[in-house]
């Protein structure tokens, strides 16, 4: 089936949350939920969203899961707002590959990681630039470098600026590390132009810092785009104080699930609302215990989360 274009322009700018994979209480993929999921995302304000990142388990997935998925998500979507497409990989041939499928399918952008295997099987700066010199050249979409500490990779604002400098398609950075605000300052006043998206990319914990260091976009977890959009669209009207308010009655929850629950936040707030049946992560990952369950649901109501109402 034929995707539809993506409608949005360049430079892409807003609330690009991060899409659980959605399976079923036996750990297979559960597509019907997935599309539903992908409706309440964009019903709750995602001006885009990102499939097969971290957050979405990408690494319990086979190559053809992720295929289904992507295919699935794309179809459905179906223009109505951009889609980023992670397609990390080792291989400079396999990364090139994957993102060529990607761009095939509709995305509108690629997100990946420096090539990492474990804790210390890295390659240095010199292969770094060398494989995103084989990205960018594969394919014609922007990339968004993840700048993540689970890579294990420094990414200097130097090496990151030169690659934004002398490849085309570099573009957009996701800055998760320590001392992000500072980071995306920086990394702002050396490329300067080229630097066409530096985003907030820690769930949005650091995220009015790194709006007033100049993020233009957040990537966050998928469970309550609608509270991050209270935060960014004031901010971005020139409405600080608005935005800061905002900030402060979103944050309890930011926190709880970056420190309590993690990735299978999302999941726990879209079951409990209706929009999933089921929110199974694949073993060896734990469910989540039922006080923390509760706690996060407490926090989500308190706030009005549409997550906790779209499926009712």
């Amino acid at each position: 089936m034929p995707v539809t274009p993506h409608k949005a322009q360049r430079p892409y700018r807003g609330v690009f949350p991060v899409a659980p994979t959605i399976f079923d209480e036996r750990g297979e993929l559960d597509l019907e939920g997935q599309r539903r999921c992908i409706d309440f995302m964009i019903d709750a304000g995602s001006h885009g969203i990102c499939i097969l990142a971290n957050f979405s388990e990408q690494f319990v997935l086979t190559d053809a899961e992720r295929e289904t998925v992507m295919r699935a998500v794309m179809e459905h979507v179906a223009g109505r707002v951009p889609v980023i497409v992670t397609t990390t990989h080792f291989s400079s041939a396999v990364c090139a590959a994957r993102s060529q499928q990607a761009e095939a399918a509709g995305a509108a952008m690629v997100m990946v990681m420096p090539p990492y295997h474990g804790a210390t099987f890295r390659v240095p700066e010199k292969g770094v630039v060398e494989f995103f010199k084989v990205l960018s050249g594969a394919i014609n979409i922007p990339i968004m470098i993840q700048d993540a500490p689970v890579a294990g990779t420094p990414l200097s604002v130097e090496l990151l600026a030169r690659l934004a400098r002398e490849l085309a398609n570099i573009r957009y950075f996701k800055i998760e590390v320590a001392g992000a605000a500072s980071k995306l300052r920086s990394l702002i006043e050396a490329g300067g132009k080229d630097i066409e998206g530096p985003w907030d990319g820690e769930e949005a914990i650091t995220l009015l810092a790194d709006l007033d260091a100049g993020a233009t976009g957040a990537m966050t977890g998928g469970g309550y785009p609608d509270g991050i959009r209270q935060i960014i669209d004031p901010y971005f009207a020139g409405d600080r104080e608005k935005a800061k308010a905002a900030y402060e009655r979103w944050l309890p929850l930011i926190n709880y699930e970056n420190r309590q629950c993690g990735l299978i936040a999302c999941k726990a707030m879209m079951q409990a609302g209706g929009v999933i049946k089921s929110d199974a992560v694949r073993h060896p990952l734990q469910p989540l215990h039922p006080a923390t369950r509760a706690g996060l649901l407490e926090l989500a109501k308190e706030r009005d989360a549409l997550a906790l109402r779209w499926g009712k």
